[in-house]
């Protein structure tokens, strides 16, 4: 039970999600809208939350878009509007994607307008399939992390994402060994500080870049994948798997 409801969104931003169900549906009239995240629970903070947003049906280019034009509009409401595009095929199929992707839609994600009936109306339990199914290609970003450093991205930019997507993958670490279920990055890296104290550094640092773009150079990222992302992948690909 993630607590995610349309009616939980606090009231300013109401706004932001009034334009974001405009914007999608004048691109595509049949696009499903879906928000997520702390909007969707109520405990956005103006000022410092994103409005994350997932679209089905939209082009990815038109999301694109659309999440830059509302991010400069609504820039004194909200830090920007990550606006996901997913296609139906996404949601289809017996491979750990497309279930992660389905226990995603069900569980974490409140609808607000076009067809939901991709939707299922079904639960799913929190255990090793959905943390795989979320975070199983964590490989796969880390490979793609470290190919992005080698050929210059911007440091903290690439920095940012490292730690949210690591200590997503670390809340499924979290959540399969204290059988419990977890996504809160920042109660995922104390605890798991508890269970290695080796990473309690690196931990607090991938916290810290979570909410914001650091101040750092290509020699720090380097050094978080090494310390860090790759011991994970490593305990992630042990105790979970990852995706095949």
């Amino acid at each position: 039970m993630t607590g995610v409801a349309a009616e939980r969104v606090p009231g300013q931003f109401a706004g932001v999600i009034r334009d974001v169900v405009t914007s999608a549906q004048a691109c595509a009239a049949d696009a499903a809208v879906f928000v997520y995240g702390s909007v969707a629970t109520g405990q956005a903070v103006a000022g410092r939350s994103d409005v994350d947003v997932l679209s089905i049906g939209l082009a990815p280019d038109d999301a694109a878009r659309i999440g830059r034009e509302l991010s400069d509009r609504h820039a004194a409401t909200c830090r920007g509007v990550e606006f996901g595009a997913a296609d139906p095929d996404h949601f289809a199929g017996d491979h750990d994607e497309a279930y992660g992707n389905r226990v995603f839609l069900r569980h974490y994600c409140a609808h607000l307008a076009g067809p939901d009936h991709l939707r299922p109306y079904h639960d799913f339990p929190a255990d090793a399939r959905a943390a795989r199914g979320f975070n199983g290609d964590i490989a796969d970003h880390r490979d793609r992390w470290r190919a992005a450093l080698d050929r210059g991205d911007d440091p903290g930019r690439l920095a940012r994402r490292i730690a949210r997507k690591s200590l997503l993958a670390l809340a499924g670490l979290v959540s399969i060994h204290d059988a419990t279920w977890t996504t809160d990055r920042e109660l995922a890296a104390g605890r798991w500080a508890e269970i290695e104290p080796g990473w309690a550094t690196g931990l607090d640092t991938l916290t810290d870049w979570v909410d914001r773009e650091p101040t750092v150079g290509p020699s720090d990222v380097g050094a978080m994948l090494d310390q860090i992302v790759d011991p994970l992948v490593e305990r992630f690909s042990r105790h979970i798997g990852l995706w095949t």
